[in-house]
């Protein structure tokens, strides 16, 4: 048999009730109809209901349309109960929007057709009381179209009971009189595209055509009528089973809960509709869970039958089952959208003298089952039980509630507003639980969601790094707790939450101790993220007389209002726009009081946003997160067999498991900073190419990167690639030694003639026109010894980590050094060896006095097959480049990763890799300003090594006067000179 599932919703008043009675008796189901003023309607089977003459509570009956069976769910149409009716839309198949004709179109209308258009869910509108003095059918439609969607048509006389679209004269009393079928058609085509093509090629509309377009909420057939007279209700019915398409279900089984609720018995119940598959008594809702089905209702109104199969389509009661909530799904159901009506007022439940709280906390436990929007909360610091509630009605209905199942009279408090609080940046939230014998340790990647998206909760995580059960217990722990923030203590919202790492321990991990944890990582992310405090605003639209409209803008820009330009009709000025509720929520008695009854405002949640007052709210709140034991941001590690608390400031120090965030944000930041730098490459290449930089500038000696000289170019090999064979060290043997020096020596001409960058201020201005003003001072720019800190910063102790890299740096380009120092180029010349050992020697010499990192490049690019080699010489690291990469690509590789970490130095005359590497914020010494440094070191050790040796030792040259000490050093070097 054919089912689906339809849901009746309305303004208050609106006659909805009436017309779920005059559906019931037209198909037979009742053989009187009831009504609400006679407390005898068929589905208002609570005695409250029946008192108040409204509906409270959702109730379901089912009736036969056709050859399909329909489940009609009756919605709760006062404002106060929004969250009992937004829980039902989650299973409905269509729904039918009740308007009142005399009333037209109201704000909680234009709610729930914001609703509606959130969940998806085609409408059938049905404008009812159009047997009162004064209603406007063309009005209506009008207001319809306007306020709602212009997809809203005037069904009357719309025959589907053929391929084609028929239509005739509806007997109707409140049909549109002497309608044009033409007109209709074209209308009805007009709301779809492929709908319209096809009536023009042929003039007619297929059934199934309009049957899709209503299902994709293109069209929305509307009806008129009475329900109270019966007039309309038939004509509606005949087209809803004409119209209406039922839903394909899967064979798997699934199922989704919309409704908690209890008998008379106390029995608990859980609704839910059957969305594939089928569900017997003793099975169990999902594989995980031991509880079994006791039994399966079937209502109508107030009786049940009792079922031993729900079949798809089917909405039924299930008895049995403890740990469900509306909300929730299981097996092939698809996920809901997260509420988006809520209370937005909280307040003190007040109890009689002597009541026990505990045991009323835990009977309010039972009513927030039932209607989770409730939000009861225990403030353990007052010692007082907190309740969020819609408003006035909700809070006497709830009264009665407690005093009819509990015998307790209860009293509410000042309501006050419910703010909540977010991130405003992702952040990786660290919990880690290690008292002795436990471990748990979580990560957790926090991100800004969307306005209105609550929160999300997913799993990235490897099974390698942590099982699937520890995965799913973390989510489930997330799932469980309403997590608070550290401005107000006010519950989060609008974040993801990702699980990408954990770690357990084979022996002494409990499930106890991930969710410590997984409380420990959401708490220490929010402190390390910040929070950002919202409030909730009120979409309003306000109809005052014309000449109250300055009062009205002046009252709305005081409350912190948000509005449109003001929008005449006639008499009166319309103004839509939102503001705080904090501000406005009292506004409607003034409305009245200057308007004399006029003026006309209508409010609904529009959602949160970043409270206008945030300073002050936090103030008043007094809420301090260090001191909130409830929800601590520390985490328990174990050291000597005892457990330690770690402030959450300083949880990442002592984290077992590295940050996946901090490894791919670096990764991230090394594959942007290298695009960047293989960028400006390329186009500092192309402007040595085409002469824009001076030759002087780009190439001040031959070594390095190919782009510097015509001599060089024409060797066809750089420095490193010109050397005599030297064992173990990976350099290129192919090449003469003599051949070299000697290319090398007239690429370079004079070693003390190349240029720095920042001598040529004509390459200065050159750089700073193409490429922008440097990330970081120059050399030049401060002494060595200035200290930069950030303005107002304290002094924060640094906290060392085993194998933490220096704070300062030395990138010296072997090669190019070499060359471009007359002693050594004349050394190489003899044996490039012999060179490289004497720079790496002085340049020990220079860390020992300086303690700074020194790493000194040399190139072997031109060695087939070459690897990256990386020796320690004495206390200097030094490195052979691998095949197809020079040192200057190296140099420009390194820089990138610490230039803006470490104060950074780079010891070259190669001006295109000056270029680049200034543009990282690097310190540039060319060949000569490294020898004056060299030297001004050597001379501060000479100094204080005499302070040390004074007399003790003699050493050859230490007496010699400076032309002894030439001629002995010429003959070390073997070159034979004359004696002086």
């Amino acid at each position: 048999m054919k089912r689906f599932v339809i849901g009746i919703l309305a303004h208050v008043d609106a006659g909805k009730t009436t017309m779920s009675e005059a559906i019931l008796y037209e198909t037979g189901k009742l053989k009187k109809m009831g009504r609400v003023d006679n407390r005898d309607a068929f589905l208002d089977t609570f005695a409250l209901e029946r008192a108040r003459g409204i509906t409270i509570f959702s109730k379901q009956a089912v009736f036969p349309l056709g050859d399909a069976s329909v489940t009609l769910l009756d919605t709760p149409g006062h404002v106060d109960f929004s969250a009992e009716m937004e829980r039902t839309l989650q299973v409905l198949d269509y729904a039918v929007l009740i308007v009142s004709g005399a009333d037209g179109v109201q704000g909680h209308t234009e709610t729930l057709w914001r609703l509606l258009r959130r969940y998806r869910i085609p409408v059938f509108i049905f404008v009812n009381k159009m047997d009162q003095k004064g209603t406007d059918r063309d009005a209506v439609l009008a207001s319809l179209k306007e306020r709602l969607d212009h997809g809203v048509v005037d069904f009357s006389g719309v025959i589907g009971n053929e391929d084609v679209l028929t239509f005739s004269a509806s007997a109707e009393p409140f049909a549109a009189v002497c309608r044009d079928p033409e007109e209709t058609a074209e209308e009805i085509a007009t709301c779809d595209e492929a709908l319209l093509e096809a009536y023009l090629a042929d003039g007619t509309l297929k059934t199934d055509d309009v049957r899709k377009v209503i299902h994709d909420r293109k069209l929305f057939p509307c009806f008129f009528g009475s329900a109270l007279k019966l007039s309309g209700v038939r004509e509606f019915l005949t087209a809803l089973g004409e119209f209406a398409s039922c839903p394909d279900y899967t064979k798997d089984f699934g199922a989704k809960v919309f409704k908690i609720s209890r008998d008379e018995a106390g029995v608990r119940m859980t609704h839910l509709k059957v969305t594939g598959g089928s569900l017997k008594i003793r099975d169990s809702l999902s594989p995980d869970s031991e509880e079994k089905i006791n039994q399966i209702r079937l209502y109508s109104g107030s009786k049940f039958e009792a079922l031993k199969e729900a079949e798809p389509g089917m909405v039924v009661a299930v008895t049995g089952i403890s740990d469900t909530r509306p909300g929730q799904v299981f097996g092939t159901a698809s996920e809901s959208a997260l509420p988006l009506l809520e209370p937005v007022l909280t307040y003190r439940i007040l109890l009689p003298f002597g009541t026990d709280s505990h045991t009323m906390l835990k009977n309010m436990r039972m009513l927030e089952e039932e209607d989770p929007q409730l939000h009861i909360v225990w403030n353990e610091a007052l010692g007082e039980i907190q309740a969020q509630v819609m408003g006035d009605v909700q809070m006497e209905i709830l009264k009665s509630q407690v005093q009819e199942r509990f015998g307790v009279e209860i009293e509410f408090g000042e309501g006050n507003i419910v703010y909540k609080e977010t991130i405003a940046k992702i952040v990786e939230g660290v919990g880690h639980f290690e008292p002795l014998r436990h471990y748990a340790e979580v990560h957790l990647l926090m991100e800004p969601g969307e306005p209105g998206t609550g929160l999300v909760f997913d799993a990235d995580c490897n099974e390698d790094m942590l099982d699937r059960n520890w995965q799913r217990l973390i989510l489930t722990h997330l799932e469980e707790k309403r997590f608070r923030g550290i401005l107000t203590g006010s519950e989060i919202t609008d974040i993801k939450i990702t699980l990408i790492a954990g770690r357990a321990h084979q022996k002494h991990t409990e499930g106890g101790d991930f969710r410590q944890a997984t409380y420990r990582a959401v708490r220490q992310g929010l402190c390390e993220a910040g929070c950002v405090l919202l409030e909730p605003y009120y979409a309003f639209r306000l109809e005052v007389p014309s000449e109250n409209l300055g009062r009205a803008m002046a009252d709305l820009d005081r409350m912190q209002g948000e509005f449109s330009s003001p929008e005449q009709d006639g008499s009166m000025a319309l103004l839509t726009g939102t503001a705080p509720v904090s501000t406005m929520r009292n506004y409607q008695r003034d409305v009245i009081s200057y308007t004399k009854g006029r003026g006309r405002l209508t409010l609904s949640l529009s959602g949160y946003e970043p409270c206008h007052n945030a300073e002050e709210v936090i103030a008043a709140s007094g809420y301090d997160f260090d001191s909130d034991l409830q929800d601590p941001a520390g985490s328990v590690f174990c050291s000597h067999g005892a457990g330690f608390v770690v402030p959450w400031n300083e949880v990442k120090q002592y984290m077992h498991v590295e940050s996946p965030l901090a490894k791919q944000l670096a990764k991230e930041q090394q594959e942007r900073e290298l695009k960047e730098a293989n960028e400006r490459l390329q186009a500092m290449a192309a402007d040595v190419a085409a002469g824009k930089v001076p030759s002087g500038a780009a190439g001040g000696s031959a070594a390095g990167s190919g782009f510097s000289g015509s001599k060089n170019s024409g060797s066809g090999a750089g420095p490193g690639s010109s050397c005599s064979a030297a064992s173990g060290n990976g350099i290129d043997s192919g090449a003469s030694a003599n051949g070299t020096a000697g290319s090398s020596s007239d690429s370079r001409g004079n070693g003390d003639s190349s240029l720095s960058f920042y001598d040529d201020k004509e390459l200065q201005a050159i750089f700073t026109r193409t490429y922008g003003e440097p990330k970081r001072k120059l050399a030049s720019d401060y002494d060595s010894r200035t200290v930069i800190r950030a303005k107002n910063a304290s002094p924060v102790k640094p906290v060392k980590e085993k194998n933490e890299p220096a704070d300062e740096y030395l990138l010296v380009d072997g090669y190019n050094i070499i060359f471009a120092w007359e002693e050594l180029s004349d050394l190489a010349a003899v044996s490039i060896d012999a060179a490289r050992y004497k720079l790496m020697d002085i340049l020990s010499n220079y860390q020992g006095f300086r303690k700074i990192c020194v790493i000194v490049v040399f190139d072997a690019y031109k060695v087939p097959g070459g690897v990256e080699k990386v020796q320690k010489y004495h206390n200097i690291n030094v490195v052979y480049t691998k095949e197809a990469e020079t040192a200057d690509q190296y140099i420009e590789k390194v820089a990138i990763r610490i230039g803006r970490r470490y104060r950074t130095t780079v010891a070259t005359s190669d001006g295109v890799i000056q270029l680049i590497i200034r543009s990282q914020g690097c310190i540039l010494w060319s060949a000569r300003d490294f020898r004056e440094e060299i030297e001004r070191v050597g001379k501060l050790i000479s100094e204080e090594k005499g302070k040390h040796t004074g007399n003790a030792k003699n050493y050859l040259f230490a007496h010699a006067d400076e032309e002894t000490q030439k001629y002995l050093e010429a003959v070390r070097l073997g070159k034979n000179p004359e004696m002086p």
